[in-house]
């Protein structure tokens, strides 16, 4: 096991559009979830403000993480610690299924607004194209959305136990790689 280094050379970090398009996704889970979870118990009043918060915040998160995927295609992180192949199988698992779950979760929750017959007013700003109108399909895509929603919990969850391995347990510089 290693010191965790007091300061991670730059080669040996993730690129500088990866680390700031990850933690802004982060940032914006971190809202995200709970808008969607608690618009439910809302007034009626308010609900429609909380539904384009969290659409709008929801949509972002898609462009951002398709930079995201972007951006890894073009420029792959450079490698990590050495890690036992359970692990190192089981990191790349719960990577791949978050940038799948966060590219998936938008655009089912996008074509589910569609599907009950709303179009995507994204902050006020403007109303996104609708690729399918009102639908008998948005019972079944709000389901969708529901799981993936909860999915991306339980990976982040998974995620932040990993950096909490690395960075408590193993003291390797895993978590200085992506500050």
């Amino acid at each position: 096991m290693t010191p965790i280094d007091a300061y991670l050379p730059e080669d040996r970090r993730y690129p500088v559009p990866s680390r700031i398009l990850h933690w802004l996704v982060a940032i914006l889970v971190i809202v995200v979830w709970p808008l969607g979870m608690v618009i439910k118990f809302i007034n009626e009043d308010a609900k429609l403000s909380f539904y384009m918060l969290h659409e709008s915040f929801g949509f972002l998160i898609l462009w951002l993480m398709l930079a995201r995927l972007a951006v890894r295609l073009l420029r792959p992180p450079p490698p990590g610690p050495p890690l036992p192949v359970l692990q190192e199988r089981a990191a790349a698992t719960v990577h791949a299924l978050l940038y799948v779950a966060l590219i998936a979760q938008p655009v089912i929750g996008f074509l589910t607004t569609n599907a009950f017959g709303f179009p995507l007013d994204w902050f006020g700003l403007f109303t996104v194209w609708s690729p399918i109108g009102k639908s008998d399909a948005a019972e079944t895509l709000k389901t969708i959305h529901v799981f993936l929603g909860w999915s991306i919990l339980v990976l982040f969850a998974l995620h932040i136990g990993g950096v909490l391995h690395h960075h408590v347990l193993r003291r390797d510089p895993t978590l200085q790689r992506m500050l």
